[in-house]
C-alpha cells in the first residue's frame, strides 16, 4: 500500500478569503461596524477633546434658575420679544432660536377671551391690547433673528415656508445626498415673514443616540434647507447665498459649503463632525441675567447668540461623544465655535480607500506570515501591523483632525491572524500525522505514538521488562526467487509482509525487525501490556491463518509459495534505545529473543508451523494446544516445554486433542503402551507431523518427552 502524500498546500487561499471577507464587510458597512467605528472616534475625543478657544458664540440659556425667577415655560411672547430686544440693543450679530414657535401664544389677550369670558367692557379693553405674537414679530423684524423649524420623516412640506436665502450649487445636485425629510413643523407665518432666517434645529443622532455630527444642509421634499447654524452664519455676515460644492467627478456627494467668507468642509451628506470640548461655563449666559441687565454688552456684541434651554424639565438633552449629557443647543454652539476656529474634524473622502488598502495589504501580509511562520513570529507581526494601524488612526486624528477608521482593518487583521494560525496549526498537525504515518512504515505505530507522548525517552539506555516475542520465517522463498521473475517475487513478498506486519500492529505489537522474509514482533514494549501473552498468541494465530490462506492463493496461480513458520516465547529482556550518538535503534536484548527465534526454526524439524513455549502459555490454561515435548534447543542445556496451538479453520470450534494428549502422557511417563498408542494415532492420522515424530522416536528406542535438537 502506497503512503498518501500530504494534500497540496492551499494555505494561500486563507489570507485571500479572509481579506475578501473583510473588504466585503467593509463595503457593506453593517450597523455593528458603524457602532464600533463611532466608539473609536468617541474614544479619540475623550483622549484629546478640542481645546476651547474664545469664539463669538454664546448660549442664552433658559435654565432652571431662569424658570424659577421668571416663571414656568412657555413664557409669553412679549417676554421673548423683550429678550430679543435686549440682545439686539447690544449689537448681537445674530440671534438664533433653538425653539419652535409653531402655535399662537396662548397668553395673548385675544386668546384669553375664550378662557375668561369677561364682561363686554373688559372684553373691549382686552381686544384693544396688542397681540403677543404681533409684538414678538415686530421685534424680530428689527433684524438678526433666526427662528427654528423641526423636520419630520413623514408628512408633506409646509404650504408656506419663507426662504430668505438662495442656494448656489457648484457641481451636481446635492439633493440625492442630503438627509431627506418629508414634513416640517414651522414657525407662525407672521414670524417667518419677520425673521431674517429660518433654520432647522433637527439632528440626525446615530443609532446609540449620540450627537456626533450636526447638519449644515438638509432636504425638505425636493428642496435643500439650511440648518440653524448655517442660517446663523449667513445672517451674522449679512449674506444672501449658500454655495454648495459637490464632488461631480466622483459622485461622492458634498465636499464643502461656503457661507460668506467662511468655507466649511462637510461630510458627503452635508454634515459637520463636531469636535467637542470639555464643559465650559463661560459658554452659557442665563436669560434672567440678560433681562436684568447684568451681562456686559461687550460679552454679547458681534456674537452669534443661540437661545436654548438646559432646564431638565424641558427635555432638550442629548448625549455627546465625551460621555456626558448636554443641552441640544450646545451641539449647535460647539459646531459654530470650531467653524470660527477653523478646527475642523473631518472624515476625508480618501479615508475609505486608505482603509480598504490597509485591509488588503495588512491582511495579506498577516495571512501569509501566519500560514508560513511560527506562532511567535506571526503573533509579533500581527501585533506590529495592528499597532501601526491603530497608531495611524490616532495620529491622523490628534495631529490633523482626520477621522481614519482602524476598526475594520483591525478586525480583518485579527480574523486573518486567527484563521491563518488555525490553518498553520491544522497543516502542522496534518503534516505531523503524515510524518508519523510515514515514520510508522519504518517503526511501529505504537512506538511512534509513545515517543511522541514521551520524547524524554529518546535517549540511550534500557530497562528490564517481561515481553512476549513472535518470530516468523517464510520457507523456500530464496529458491522461489530463482524460479520466477524477481520483480514478481518482491511484489509477492511485499504484499505478504504488509499484511503480516499489519496483523501485528492491529494487535498493538511492536516491530522489532525485518530480516528478508522474516519478521520479529514484541509485545509489552514500549508500552507495558499486562495481557502481552494473550496478544502474542492471538497475533500468531492470525498470522498463521493469513499466511496459509495467502500461500494457498499463490499456489493456485502455479507459484510454489512456501509456508510460514512461527515461534512464540516470553521472558525478561532489556528494552530501550541501543546504538550510539549518531544513530540508535529501539529493540530488546536477551536470551528470550533467541529462544523465540529457535522455536520458529525447530518447526521445520518437528513438521509443525507454530510453536509456543510454556512461558507464553502461563496463565492461558484454556488455550487449546498440543504438547510437543521438552525441547533442548541447540546451544542450550535446559529443556523448554513447547506446545503446538490447535488452530481450527475459520468458523470451526476449537477443542482439545484428547486422544493425542493421552498418548503423549504415556510417552512422558515412559510407559510401554506409548508405542501402541501412537501407532493407532498414526493409522488414524497419517498426515499428523507430531504423531509421526513421536512414533519415529519410539521405534528408534527413545523414551520420554525430552528431545535434544542437534541443529537450529
Amino acid at each position: 500500500m502506497k503512503l498518501k502524500l500530504p494534500k497540496p498546500n492551499l494555505g494561500w487561499l486563507v489570507p485571500i478569503l479572509s481579506v475578501s471577507l473583510g473588504i466585503g464587510l467593509f463595503l457593506l458597512n453593517p450597523l455593528p461596524l458603524k457602532v464600533m467605528r463611532n466608539a473609536v472616534f468617541d474614544q479619540y475625543q475623550r483622549w484629546q477633546p478640542r481645546t476651547y478657544q474664545e469664539a463669538p458664540v454664546r448660549i442664552i440659556d433658559i435654565d432652571d434658575e431662569s424658570l424659577a425667577k421668571l416663571g414656568q415655560w412657555p413664557w409669553p411672547r412679549t417676554r421673548i420679544a423683550e429678550i430679543v430686544s435686549k440682545l439686539q440693543s447690544v449689537g448681537a450679530a445674530a440671534i438664533a432660536f433653538d425653539v419652535i414657535f409653531a402655535e399662537p401664544d396662548r397668553t395673548s389677550p385675544t386668546a384669553m377671551l375664550s378662557v375668561w369670558n369677561p364682561p363686554s367692557n373688559l372684553r373691549s379693553a382686552l381686544t384693544s391690547l396688542p397681540d403677543h405674537d404681533a409684538v414678538f414679530a415686530r421685534t424680530v423684524s428689527h433684524g438678526g433673528v433666526i427662528l427654528g423649524q423641526a423636520l419630520q420623516r413623514e408628512g408633506k412640506p409646509p404650504e408656506h415656508l419663507i426662504k430668505p436665502f438662495s442656494i448656489v450649487t457648484v457641481g451636481a445636485s446635492p439633493l440625492p445626498f442630503l438627509s431627506e425629510f418629508k414634513g416640517s413643523v414651522t414657525p407662525l407665518l407672521n414670524l417667518q415673514n419677520a425673521a431674517a432666517g429660518i433654520g432647522v434645529v433637527s439632528f440626525n443622532p446615530d443609532s446609540d443616540g449620540i450627537v456626533r455630527r450636526v447638519p449644515l444642509m438638509l432636504r425638505l421634499g425636493d428642496a435643500p434647507v439650511p440648518s440653524l447654524i448655517a442660517e446663523a452664519l449667513r445672517v451674522a455676515q449679512n449674506e444672501k447665498n449658500f454655495f454648495i460644492k459637490t464632488s461631480e467627478a466622483t459622485g461622492d456627494g458634498l465636499e464643502e459649503i461656503r457661507i460668506g467668507a467662511i468655507t466649511i468642509p462637510t461630510t458627503s451628506n452635508g454634515e459637520v463632525w463636531v469636535h467637542y470640548t470639555k464643559p465650559i461655563p463661560e459658554r452659557y449666559i442665563p436669560v434672567w441675567k440678560v433681562l436684568s441687565g447684568q451681562v456686559p454688552a461687550e460679552q454679547l456684541r458681534g456674537h452669534i447668540l443661540l437661545v436654548g434651554t438646559s432646564a431638565q424639565g424641558l427635555m432638550d438633552l442629548r448625549f455627546n461623544p465625551l460621555g456626558r449629557i448636554m443641552p441640544g443647543v450646545e451641539a449647535h454652539a460647539q459646531a459654530l465655535e470650531q467653524i470660527f476656529a477653523g478646527d475642523h474634524l473631518e472624515r476625508p473622502g480618501w479615508a475609505t480607500g486608505l482603509e480598504a488598502l490597509i485591509i488588503l495589504i495588512g491582511g495579506l501580509l498577516v495571512g501569509f506570515i501566519g500560514i508560513s511562520a511560527g506562532a511567535v513570529l506571526s503573533a509579533i507581526a500581527t501585533v506590529l501591523i495592528f499597532g501601526l494601524t491603530g497608531w495611524m488612526g490616532w495620529f491622523a486624528y490628534s495631529q490633523h483632525g482626520l477621522l481614519v477608521d482602524p476598526v475594520m482593518p483591525g478586525i480583518t487583521l485579527l480574523i486573518t491572524f486567527i484563521l491563518a494560525s488555525m490553518y498553520h496549526h491544522m497543516s502542522s498537525e496534518r503534516r505531523q500525522r503524515w510524518i508519523k504515518e510515514a515514520f510508522a512504515r519504518y517503526v511501529s505505530p505504537n512506538l511512534v505514538s509513545h515517543l511522541v507522548d514521551h520524547p524524554e525517552q529518546l535517549e540511550l539506555g534500557g530497562r528490564r521488562q517481561e515481553c512476549s516475542f513472535i518470530f516468523t520465517d517464510l520457507a523456500g522463498f530464496t529458491s522461489l526467487m530463482e524460479k520466477i521473475d524477481p520483480v514478481e517475487a518482491v511484489s509477492l513478498l511485499n504484499n505478504y509482509l504488509d499484511e503480516m506486519i499489519g496483523i501485528a500492529f492491529r494487535n498493538d505489537g511492536t516491530l522489532d525487525r525485518i530480516v528478508g522474509d522474516a519478521v520479529a514482533i514484541m509485545f509489552s514494549a514500549p508500552v507495558t501490556q499486562p495481557d502481552h501473552r494473550e496478544r502474542a498468541l492471538k497475533c500468531a494465530i492470525e498470522m498463521h491463518r493469513f499466511s496459509k490462506q495467502y500461500a494457498d492463493e499463490i499456489k493456485s496461480r502455479g507459484i510454489p509459495f512456501g509456508q510460514t513458520r512461527i515461534g512464540v516465547h516470553t521472558g525478561e529482556v532489556i528494552v530501550g534505545n541501543f546504538g550510539g550518538t549518531t544513530i540508535f535503534d529501539y529493540r530488546a536484548l536477551g536470551d528470550p529473543i533467541n529462544t523465540a527465534a529457535r522455536l520458529e526454526s525447530v518447526n521445520k524439524h518437528l513438521g509443525t508451523l507454530v510453536c509456543v513455549s510454556e512461558a507464553t502459555l502461563a496463565g492461558q490454561a484454556d488455550f487449546p494446544v498440543r504438547s510437543v515435548g521438552r525441547l533442548v534447543l541447540k546451544g542450550k542445556t535446559q529443556a523448554l516445554m513447547v506446545y503446538q496451538p490447535i488452530i481450527p479453520a475459520e468458523g470451526e470450534e476449537t477443542s482439545r486433542d484428547e486422544p493425542y494428549e493421552a498418548a503423549f502422557q504415556l510417552l512422558r511417563d515412559e510407559q510401554p503402551e506409548a508405542l501402541q498408542a501412537f501407532e493407532v494415532l498414526a493409522t488414524e492420522r497419517p498426515d499428523d507431523p507430531l504423531v509421526a515424530l513421536h512414533l519415529k522416536r519410539l521405534r528408534e528406542g527413545e523414551h520420554g518427552d525430552r528431545i535434544v535438537m542437534a541443529s537450529k
